[in-house]
């Protein structure tokens, strides 16, 4: 057992600590780059990682891999501008 000596009646040490929760439907962290919809395409972000990041424009052919861990980020061709970002 722990004892805090200054701890707040009711209060955990632990109550102020940062906890991440990730949405189950956003395995891919697609919410965080919401901000590209209607940007220039040059605007997206170089990752360290490209394993699971697809930049494509919407009318180009892509595979049909599905993966729930897959960035999505989708572009128009005439206009350079992003129109989704997405997993899948």
């Amino acid at each position: 057992m722990v004892v805090v000596p200054d701890a707040p009646a009711g209060r955990t040490p632990y109550a102020e600590a940062a906890v991440e929760v990730q949405d189950p439907n956003d395995l891919c962290r697609a919410s965080s780059l919401q901000w590209l919809v209607g940007k220039d395409r040059s605007e997206i972000p170089v990752p360290v990682d490209l394993t699971n990041r697809r930049v494509a424009c919407t009318t180009c052919p892509r595979t049909e891999a599905h993966s729930p861990y897959l960035l999505n980020i989708l572009y128009d061709a005439e206009t350079n501008r992003v129109t989704q970002v997405s997993c899948g």
